[in-house]
């Protein structure tokens, strides 16, 4: 049992760079600061090899490159391709936009 490296793509980078500077634009940078160092925490935590989370359902093309999908805060969804040696984080998603 140990851990495995973590890759993170850059659409799952830019939205929550994206997100982060809403939520400084409102006024709240400290906010912004920890939403992106929990994002990145989370991240790394998925590199545990003893979790495993449930295949994507939707949208039809992340079922169909086998991702994996977890919850992020209740409110986005993080899919990402689960290998031996590997996690390879590929979106970070408002829940609510995914059909």
């Amino acid at each position: 049992m140990g851990k495995r490296k973590v890759t993170i793509l850059d659409p799952a980078v830019d939205e929550v760079a994206r997100i982060a500077l809403f939520v400084e634009g409102e006024g709240a940078p400290q906010a912004a600061k920890k939403f992106v160092d929990d994002a990145f925490a989370f991240f790394e935590s998925l590199s545990d090899e003893r979790m495993i989370h449930r295949p994507c359902k939707t949208p039809a093309v992340w079922k169909a490159l086998n991702l994996r999908c977890v919850n992020f805060r209740k409110k986005y969804v993080v899919s990402y391709l689960d290998n031996k040696s590997e996690i390879v984080v590929c979106e970070f998603v408002l829940q609510k936009l995914i059909k």
